[in-house]
């Protein structure tokens, strides 16, 4: 079914909007996915808030000219999923790891920060942590050295005298 410039110029503003507020694009070529299949993975990606279409390429590339993701419009061929994400992994992790569980979505392409990434590029950006797990990580980090030092301080409490006076000793002093 065949769109009319009107279709075609709001395909293009949505897409260009949704660029507009994307970190992340990845570009994987679909063929011979079941509907099913294709299904599924639209729930995993509206989970992920991955914005996630099946758009003509040459509306996709009208809508990427002048932003970031220009440099991906040479990839932009055959039958392509256009996976946009804010989250800097989430449209990347969303496809590879969807990927890996069938064999008929192929990676193509992407890109990150003004940079085109090819097939590999796009498996290690999918393979960096969220940044809610790089967060904890910190914080973790973080806390480490503290927690080492109380005991350490309580460790000394105990060998001075017992744990309960070590306190007023220290206090006194």
């Amino acid at each position: 079914m065949s769109l009319n410039r009107n279709e075609k110029a709001a395909v293009i503003e949505e897409v260009a909007a949704q660029a507009a507020k994307s970190q992340t694009l990845a570009l994987a070529e679909y063929r011979g996915l079941t509907v099913e299949a294709l299904n599924k993975l639209r729930v995993e990606a509206r989970a992920k808030g991955v914005y996630l279409h099946v758009l003509k390429n040459t509306l996709a590339r009208r809508a990427v000219a002048g932003t970031p993701f220009e440099v991906a419009s040479e990839s932009m061929a055959g039958p392509l999923i256009y996976g946009f994400s804010e989250d800097a992994v989430a449209a990347a992790k969303v496809i590879a790891d969807f990927a890996k569980g069938n064999d008929k979505l192929v990676i193509k392409a992407g890109a990150y920060a003004g940079k085109a990434l090819d097939v590999d590029g796009v498996k290690a950006l999918a393979s960096v942590p969220s940044r809610e797990v790089l967060l904890s990580q910190i914080a973790g980090l973080l806390k480490s050295p503290v927690q080492r030092t109380a005991a350490v301080l309580a460790a000394l409490a105990q060998q001075k005298g017992g744990g309960a006076e070590a306190p007023a000793e220290a206090a006194a002093a």
